[in-house]
């Protein structure tokens, strides 16, 4: 495979529109498989090539068959459901059923996978102590290079809310993504506005299964247990965000720093502002959530000091 240059002689979605069933919008026109040209150029391999409508139903039952054959003893699933990423091509089922286009019936695909994977945990008895987490990769994107109606349809919707951006910026809705956690026997229902990361992910089930991470390793990762388990709302003194598009950010208490760099600020082909500018952005979170008023002039101390401790964190080993 290679993201540069063509190899081997199969079709490709640039020089043979004719062969696809779902047409690129921007890039995603090289080599075609399953009628759909995909990103880079691809050979061989042909017994490793997939179905897009069937990638669901695989993973799923395989899941599915995962947990049944681990009942009876500590588990660990990652389930990576391909329906959150381009193309969105769902079960001939859910073809139709949102009304939404591919990308709503996408939706409704991911939703049945996530519910195949609750109803096995509840068949089994499992349900009360086994820990669920539901998150995401990035922040949404509505044309992410593929004709599938999803912006004609999008309506007045906003699928980051009241946040700025989108996948690839460096704004909060680049890098904010949901996040459930479920487990019955521990976890009372609640909502958390606690600042966490999935990088502590590591250090925090480390800390739950009594197990030391190794010396050096994840040096990012925070023991935040007790705020994912509902028990705290301590934050975390502060997160590095880092953005598709290179630039990395600061949030420290109800304020987020950008780093200034000169990358392009706006995506035409996605119709995302990236959120990059040549001089430093300053925001309070705490009043201005959706990043529109750039106060780094009225708060150089801050400035400074957030900027000081970014530095010092990208030094670190």
């Amino acid at each position: 495979m290679s993201f540069r240059e063509p190899i081997g002689d199969e079709p490709t979605g640039r020089a043979n529109p004719e062969l696809l069933k779902m047409h690129p919008s921007h890039g995603h026109d090289m080599t075609i498989v399953n009628g759909i040209s995909r990103i880079g150029y691809m050979t061989g391999g042909k017994a490793a090539r997939w179905v897009d409508e069937d990638m669901a139903d695989t993973i799923t039952s395989r899941a599915v068959n995962f947990i049944e054959r681990s009942q009876d003893e500590p588990f660990f699933l990652y389930f990576s459901t391909h329906d959150i990423h381009v193309p969105r091509v769902p079960h001939p089922r859910f073809v139709g059923k949102s009304g939404m286009g591919p990308r709503g019936d996408a939706m409704l695909q991911l939703d049945w996978s996530v519910g195949q994977l609750l109803r096995t945990l509840d068949s089994l008895q499992l349900t009360e102590n086994t820990i669920v987490i539901f998150t995401s990769d990035n922040g949404p994107v509505v044309d992410d290079g593929y004709h599938d109606e999803a912006v004609e349809k999008l309506g007045e919707h906003q699928p980051a809310g009241p946040f700025r951006g989108g996948k690839y910026s460096t704004f909060e809705a680049g890098t904010r993504v949901p996040l459930l956690i479920r487990w019955p026997n521990k976890i009372e229902p609640s909502v958390s506005e606690a600042l966490v990361s999935q990088v502590d992910f590591l250090a925090s089930v480390a800390n739950l299964v009594s197990q030391e991470v190794p010396e050096g390793a994840a040096t990012d990762s925070r023991n935040n247990l007790a705020v994912l388990m509902g028990e705290s709302e301590e934050d975390r003194e502060f997160l590095v965000e880092h953005a598709a598009s290179g630039a990395l950010s600061l949030i420290q208490e109800n304020w987020k720093y950008i780093e200034p760099n000169d990358r392009p600020f706006y995506n035409e082909n996605t119709d995302i502002e990236l959120g990059n500018m040549s001089e430093p952005q300053l925001y309070d979170l705490s009043a201005d959530q959706s990043e529109q008023q750039n106060v780094a002039s009225q708060h150089p101390e801050v400035v400074a000091e957030m900027q000081a401790l970014l530095e010092k964190v990208k030094t670190q080993k």
